[in-house]
């Protein structure tokens, strides 16, 4: 029985000295960078485009700043990926030719054209005849594009249902919308909500096309900034950290939820 805590604990100052010695080679590269480039490092700068203090209090930096609009444009588009998702899926499954055609033609042309062309398509054609902002047409394009994933999610979990629930459900006498809405979805749900929260993350990295088109979000607030402080380096190393401390801990949330939901079936 004392074998095992000490296995763990060798492996877990393995694991620490191994990821010592990788953060000491990076450390290494990035000085060795700086010496052969001449550049020096000035992130001793970089804080007050995150955050500043003064007299009045705490006032938000152009980053910040950016990263809250990031989070509009993000959640905005998630809802409406969720709800464009479920129809073309419903639509996928229906009886109906036309509806299958739909969203079949919705799905092909979204997975088979770039996410940027159909932001530039959506703000400079589709845009100005429904009355939409750059906002707007961006939370579409965002929607539109992350939907047509999320459709594919929704109808493995439906299809992946056994026939059993179906017949059992018709022959208590439920009509095919109380089917879905009280057997199917409850037990869908379990098993596709960890690659729907995986969209999310998709989703908030894809946000960053949303400069293209003149907003400013977290990616476009760097680009300024960039631009203004020729910090180029530190300021697009300190986007991808902002990023990163975002959809790491939502990857790692979608993984354990993936384990939980896997161990609940079984």
């Amino acid at each position: 029985m004392a074998i095992r805590p000490i296995r763990f604990a060798v492996n877990h100052y393995r694991d620490f000295l191994l990821y010592a010695l990788l953060m000491g080679a990076l450390a290494w590269f990035i000085a060795s960078g700086e010496q052969s480039m001449g550049y020096q490092w000035k992130w001793y700068r970089m804080s007050r485009y995150l955050l500043q203090i003064t007299e009045d209090g705490w006032i938000i930096g152009p980053l910040f700043q950016g990263l809250i609009v990031t989070f509009k444009i993000s959640g905005l588009s998630l809802i409406l990926a969720l709800f464009f998702g479920l129809t073309a899926a419903l639509f996928r499954l229906s009886d109906s030719f036309t509806a299958r055609l739909v969203a079949k033609c919705y799905i092909e042309f979204i997975r088979n054209t770039p996410l940027l062309t159909q932001i530039f398509f959506i703000y400079y054609v589709i845009g100005p005849v429904l009355g939409l902002n750059a906002f707007g047409s961006a939370v579409l394009a965002l929607s539109l594009f992350e939907g047509a994933y999320a459709s594919e999610i929704f109808r493995a979990g439906i299809v992946s249902i056994h026939k059993g629930q179906w017949e059992a459900s018709y022959s208590l006498g439920l009509s095919q919308r109380d089917t879905y809405r009280k057997v199917i979805f409850p037990q869908a749900i379990r098993r596709i909500l960890p690659p729907l929260t995986g969209v999310g993350v998709t989703l908030i990295k894809d946000s960053s096309l949303a400069s293209t088109i003149a907003i400013y979000e977290l990616t476009q607030q760097g680009n300024i900034v960039a631009s203004d402080t020729f910090m180029v380096f530190e300021v697009w190393f300190t986007v991808a950290a902002i990023y990163l401390a975002i959809t790491f801990p939502l990857s790692m949330a979608v993984a354990e939820l993936g384990k939980r939901m896997r161990s609940r079936e079984q």
